[in-house]
């Protein structure tokens, strides 16, 4: 057995696990994750703002200690979009170093997509004992694994393995910067319209690019999308649990996205499934999820708690 710590810098959130990995299994320790919003006026300013490093530094800090505490023998960090975009990222990268010993990597979108089918689709497939095929509740390669994410979505389609992928610059937090933000509460239809507009034009790269018709499996990831899944399951309450490989048809994905589009700040903040961090940028989230399905004929989305995260701890068990 081998306990691990893998963190997941992106965007919107930092992200911690710490597990165990025993021949093919994973159990958590530890799943934390705190809203620190990184990337906050990067696709603006070009850099990371003072302000937002000292958030994401203050949450590793208290993850340092988590590590130490469960004597973790395995440390990687990985930090994604809005680092990749930041022209100062060595403040990040020597703040990472002091607080945890080891170099995070700032991965390319290809590393990054690589690294998220691994940590989604492992134990995705329920075989039938009697054919050895997918068991008729299961699900089917190949996948279209989506994991939309603050500054970027991944599209990746592979069955055991990625066979194309491609990162684009759409993601719920930089698309609320773009057009969202000071377009009212809720915002204008004109707002919404720009919005669109901006993820079709990278939908359509994604098809020129990955063989998104060959999917016969929609896995969607990150908080975007789990949010949008709890909301259509009208849990009372976050349950990751109930939500982990649920089935959301298309038709629930649209309401879910109209709704949250049409709802002030307060509206989207009351509602019980929603994390505080997440209210002001899960319109544009839902929005993507949407008109994916929409544009590449998906009847429903299979929702996935575990994703990149999951995919990093499971390369400390290669190392």
């Amino acid at each position: 057995m081998t306990r691990v710590a893998a963190i997941d810098c992106g965007t919107n959130s930092v992200r911690l696990l710490i597990a165990d990995i025993e021949h093919d299994s994973l159990h958590d320790v530890e799943r934390l994750m705190e809203i620190v919003r990184l990337g906050e006026g990067v696709d603006r300013t070009g850099r990371l703002a003072p302000e937002a490093l000292e958030r994401t530094f203050a949450a590793m800090r208290k993850y340092a200690g988590l590590i130490e505490r469960h004597g973790a023998t395995s440390v990687r960090v990985v930090a994604t979009s809005a680092t990749r975009d930041a022209a100062n990222r060595e403040e990040f990268t020597g703040g990472v170093r002091e607080i945890f010993g080891v170099e995070p990597e700032v991965v390319s979108g290809a590393e990054e997509a690589e690294l998220s089918f691994s940590g989604a689709t492992r134990g995705l497939v329920r075989l039938s004992p009697e054919t050895g095929l997918p068991a008729p509740d299961g699900t089917r390669p190949p996948y279209l694994v989506v994991d939309i994410g603050g500054g970027s979505t991944e599209f990746v389609v592979g069955a055991a393995h990625v066979d194309a992928a491609l990162s684009v610059d759409i993601g719920c937090v930089r698309l609320t910067e773009r057009h969202l933000r000071g377009a009212g509460d809720p915002p204008s239809p004109e707002a919404v319209e720009a919005t669109v507009a901006d993820i079709d034009d990278a939908l359509d790269r994604v098809a020129q690019e990955v063989p998104v018709e060959r999917a016969l499996t929609l896995v969607g990831l990150a908080g975007s999308v789990t949010t949008v899944a709890g909301i259509a399951l009208e849990l009372d309450e976050y349950d990751p649990d109930k939500i982990h490989h649920s089935r959301i048809p298309i038709g629930q994905v649209e309401n879910v996205s109209r709704r949250l589009l049409k709802m002030t700040h307060a509206e989207r903040a009351a509602i019980g499934v929603m994390h505080p961090g997440r209210v002001d940028v899960i319109g544009a989230g839902a929005l993507i999820l949407d008109r994916l399905m929409e544009r590449y004929g998906f009847a429903e989305v299979v929702v996935s708690e575990h994703d990149i995260l999951d995919g990093i701890a499971w390369s400390l068990a290669k190392a």
